[in-house]
């Protein structure tokens, strides 16, 4: 038996049942070097992983993504959000030469990331994250339990003590102690029709020849949570699956998809299943690979619409020198 993988299922079941119980804010903030054809600054705004806001340094302006903010905002509100983050993008260009400095490049294309925000549970209480990644690694990670900052590369060290020194994490934590659980619940509030609402997903199965991987998709799922496995004559199948990244649709809706890598005489020998759950499912949905058409692909599309009820969180960043 494989303990590993049940544990995994079993939490992700969990989380499927548990979606509504919680909310969350998220900010993601990317600066890049210029020179490419790319904003060099941006920043993204999700409230229950639905974008709500964006900003970046082509358009010069903070923009609602939702019809509820654009509905429920003044437009003083986008005036200062527009202008805190023409600060804010000065910082995060300076900190970005920074630490081209500190990594000895002259050159190149670079990208520092902010990663923050906070989720807030069905009994009110919040758990935040502040993370920041250069060039696609991990590079200091705030521990608001201990409140310091973990140094996730050498370079990150000085920077580490120098925010420590000036009291950064216990800002960030009061902050995240105080002011979030009011702003989260006005953004709920705001787009409670949408936010709570579950959209099922369009399955299918397909397979570009005979000896391709056999891929399963869904698609136009709401909320993020879903779970895609696979069976082999009925048992469960972790070998030779690679479960890919869950990916946002432009419809603020999301998509998976799940690879099965095995050759013809394994497919034609055994009866594989893809089994894919979600919270706006009654049943799950079971799709045959025996059943794949002659062109290579199979669908269920899942027409079920079910409706439930369901901060501004920038720093003015110190600098990293």
């Amino acid at each position: 038996m494989d303990y590993k993988h049940d544990v995994q299922k079993w939490l992700l079941l969990l989380l499927l049942s548990a979606e509504a119980a919680f909310h969350s804010l998220q900010y993601i903030i990317t600066a890049t070097t210029p020179g490419i054809d790319f904003p060099e600054y941006i920043v993204v705004g999700l409230v229950d992983e639905e974008q709500f806001v964006y900003y970046d340094s082509n358009i010069k302006k903070m923009i609602p993504k939702t019809e509820w903010m654009q509905k429920n905002v003044r437009e003083d509100y986008w005036t200062s959000e527009t202008q805190k983050q023409d600060r804010v993008q000065e910082i995060f260009k300076a900190n970005l030469a920074i630490l081209m400095k500190r990594f000895d490049q002259t050159d190149g294309v670079h990208t520092l990331l902010r990663r923050s925000g906070y989720n807030l549970d069905k009994n009110g209480s919040v758990t935040g994250y502040f993370q920041f990644n250069y060039d696609g690694e991990e590079f200091l990670i705030l521990d608001l339990k201990t409140l310091t900052w973990t140094a996730a590369h050498q370079k990150a060290l000085g920077t580490k003590l120098k925010w420590e020194a000036a009291g950064d994490p216990h800002f960030r934590k009061h902050y995240l102690d105080n002011d979030c659980v009011d702003y989260l619940r006005k953004y709920v509030e705001y787009g409670n029709s949408t936010l709570g609402r579950k959209v099922s997903p369009e399955a299918s199965l397909f397979q570009k020849d005979s000896s391709s991987p056999v891929v399963c998709h869904a698609t136009g799922f709401f909320p993020k949570a879903v779970m895609i496995s696979w069976q082999k004559d009925g048992e469960d199948l972790h070998k030779d699956v690679e479960l890919r990244e869950t990916l946002p649709n432009q419809d603020g809706t999301f998509q998976k998809r799940s690879v099965l890598t095995v050759s013809p005489e394994e497919l034609n020998r055994h009866n594989y299943t893809c089994i894919i759950q979600h919270s706006s499912l009654e049943e799950e949905v079971v799709l045959l690979v025996s059943d794949l058409s002659g062109d290579g692909g199979l669908s269920a599309f899942v027409h079920t619409w079910l409706f439930c009820s369901s901060c501004s969180l920038f720093w003015l960043e110190f600098s990293f020198g």
